[in-house]
């Protein structure tokens, strides 16, 4: 799958937690090469912060879920996909 969000990205926040968007702090199981920045697609789990929303869950480091990304990626049947915009959901700790 192509990785279309880098660390660093803003993605917006799809779900009714009150967040707005999502900054990405770090991307899980990424083991990494020298000079090149971790990057997340679609179903990865992304360690993230709020950057605008609700008070209470600004400043706060919280795992997140990939759920959208405008980076096209091929499907194994030949067709391609891509979303409107890029975008999260924040998730338990369980």
């Amino acid at each position: 799958m192509s990785l279309g969000l880098p660390v660093g990205a803003v993605i917006n926040c799809a779900d009714n937690t009150g967040a707005k968007n999502l900054y990405v702090i770090a991307v899980q199981g990424i083991k990494g090469r020298l000079n090149r920045l971790p990057a997340a697609g679609s179903g990865d789990m992304i360690v993230a912060t709020v950057k605008k929303g609700k008070p209470e869950l600004r400043k706060k480091v919280m795992p997140a879920v990939v759920i959208r990304q405008r980076k096209p990626f091929r499907r194994r049947d030949g067709v391609f996909i891509y979303f409107e915009d890029n975008a999260g959901v924040i998730v338990n700790n369980k």
